[in-house]
């Protein structure tokens, strides 16, 4: 498969009323096919550019493409094949699980009968077929972050941005997760996350990219960053270095 540039940030920086950076000069590219790990401390600026990259938090330095489309001036075009799973789901309360996802399908454009070949495989993978027609309110944390995960994988997007998605997830669900993600990216769909569990992140990426205090101190393939080290180890010390 030819990989080919899905998400491109470049020279992005957020900066916030008291003249704090949260993110600066932020640069780095998802291939199709990628499954790109984002890792940092809490405050790091890992939730910053990824709100950024979903078009929810405006900037005004740098640029941010997704398949070509710049984020600023083509947002519609963005959104189109972009799914974003936040790491807190702010669903509709009141709709019941499929209302919310045939709401989901309906924004998207997805004919009847591939909307319900999507919602019951995943449904099923994820084992809340029978709270589907129960109301949102109900659910857990953790069957709300499926439903958001669900919603995020019926329109088959290009690009899929998760910030924690493996939090609330009980182990199965997140296993599941982990093999979407594989067969997605397989197809060539890129991935870009970020996780603070970096045991996942090196064991299920094949890029990452390591942020502090808004700024990259080190990014590239998975095998280049950990060398015969964990990621963790190496983590740890380009952190205390930088």
């Amino acid at each position: 498969m030819e990989k080919k540039a899905i998400l491109e940030i470049k020279g992005y920086s957020k900066v916030y009323g008291e003249g704090k950076k949260a993110a600066d000069n932020v640069t780095l590219t998802v291939e199709s096919g990628d499954i790109y790990g984002f890792i940092g401390h809490n405050g790091a600026g890992k939730s910053t550019t990824i709100r950024a990259v979903v078009g929810v938090l405006d900037f005004t330095e740098g640029e941010i493409l997704i398949d070509g489309h710049s984020v600023k001036t083509e947002p519609i075009e963005c959104k189109k094949i972009t799914a974003y799973i936040p790491d807190n789901p702010d669903l509709y309360d009141n709709l019941t699980g499929i209302q919310y996802l045939n709401f989901i399908a309906d924004v998207f454009g997805i004919d009847s009968a591939k909307r319900m070949e999507e919602i019951e495989k995943y449904a099923g993978l994820f084992e809340i077929t029978d709270s589907l027609g129960d109301l949102v309110s109900s659910y857990s944390h953790g069957m709300k972050q499926k439903l958001a995960i669900i919603s995020a994988l019926i329109h088959e997007p290009k690009l899929i941005v998760m910030d924690e998605p493996f939090a609330g997830l009980d182990p199965k669900a997140s296993y599941t997760l982990k093999q979407i993600m594989h067969e997605m990216c397989e197809k060539g769909t890129a991935i870009f996350f970020s996780t603070h569990v970096l045991e996942t992140a090196e064991k299920l990426c094949n890029k990452v990219a390591i942020i502090k205090n808004g700024r990259i101190i080190d990014s590239g393939t998975m095998e280049d960053i950990v060398g015969n080290q964990s990621l963790e180890e190496v983590f740890l010390e380009v952190h205390d270095e930088k």
